[in-house]
C-alpha cells in the first residue's frame, strides 16, 4: 500500500482535500511570484526599443518620422517635453500606430526610446529610473561586464580603458561624485547611464570604482 493510500485511510474527513488545496494554492503562489519577477525584469533600455521597433521608421525618416540624428526635427518635437511626446507615442500620431506598433512595450520603455532618440539627436535628457520596487544592487563588476565593457574594454570613442589608472585619475580630479554625475547625465559619446536606463546611481558608482581599480591591489575609492 502506498504512503498516499495510508494517509487517505487514516486521515480525518476533509483532511485529504484540505492538503490537496494547500498544495494547489502553494503552486499557484509560486507561479504568480515567478511570473511577476519575470515581468518586472523584462524592461528594455531605450536603445533596445529603438533598435527593435522605432528604427523601422526613425532611422531613415520613413513616412515623415523625425530621423534619428536630425537635430532640427527633434528640437522642435522636444519642446513638447517627455510627457507630451510619450502621450503621442502611446496614442499614435499621423502614420505612427499606438506604441509604435508594438503593444507589448510598457509606458516606461516608450519613454526610454524617446529619450534615447532625443539624445542621439543633440538632446541631453536623463532616462527615467523605475523605482516601483527595490532590487538587489549590482556590483561594479556585474555592471561593467553587462554594459560598460562595450566601450571601456578597448577604449572606444576615447573612453578610459578598464584598469588604466593613468586615464581614470584625471577624470576624477573633481571627485568621484562628479564623475558619477557625469555618467548619470551622459557626456561626449556616452549616453545617459551608459545606455542602461535601469542602472541606479549607486550601481554606476560601483562601476566607476571597479574600472578604476581593476587589476590593481589598491583599496576601492572612497
Amino acid at each position: 500500500m502506498s504512503n498516499r493510500s495510508r494517509f487517505e485511510r487514516h486521515s480525518p474527513p476533509g483532511a485529504v482535500s484540505s492538503s490537496r488545496w494547500l498544495l494547489v494554492a502553494a503552486a499557484l503562489a509560486l507561479s504568480v511570484i515567478a511570473g511577476s519577477a519575470q515581468a518586472q525584469s523584462s524592461g528594455k533600455s531605450g536603445e533596445q526599443v529603438v533598435a527593435s521597433v522605432c528604427s523601422g521608421c526613425h532611422a531613415s525618416g520613413k513616412l515623415g518620422a523625425p530621423k534619428i540624428g536630425d537635430k532640427k526635427a527633434w528640437s522642435a518635437r522636444a519642446e513638447l517635453g517627455l510627457t507630451g511626446l510619450t502621450r503621442e507615442a502611446l496614442k499614435g500620431i499621423r502614420q505612427m500606430p499606438s506604441h509604435g506598433g508594438n503593444p507589448t512595450l510598457s509606458d516606461k520603455e516608450i519613454e526610454r526610446a524617446i529619450i534615447y532618440m532625443v539624445n542621439e539627436s543633440g538632446g541631453n535628457w536623463v532616462e527615467p529610473i523605475d523605482t516601483s520596487r527595490p532590487v538587489a544592487e549590482r556590483s561594479g563588476e556585474q555592471v561593467v561586464k553587462a554594459q560598460c565593457f562595450k566601450c571601456h574594454e578597448e577604449g572606444k570613442g576615447g573612453a578610459p580603458r578598464i584598469g588604466d589608472r593613468a586615464a581614470w585619475i584625471p577624470r576624477l580630479k573633481n571627485g568621484l561624485d562628479a564623475t558619477v554625475r557625469s555618467a548619470i547625465n551622459g557626456h561626449g559619446g556616452m549616453p545617459s547611464r551608459g545606455g542602461l536606463a535601469n542602472l541606479s546611481d549607486a550601481e554606476l558608482r560601483n562601476a566607476v570604482i571597479y574600472m578604476l581599480n581593476a587589476g590593481s591591489a589598491s583599496a576601492p575609492a572612497k
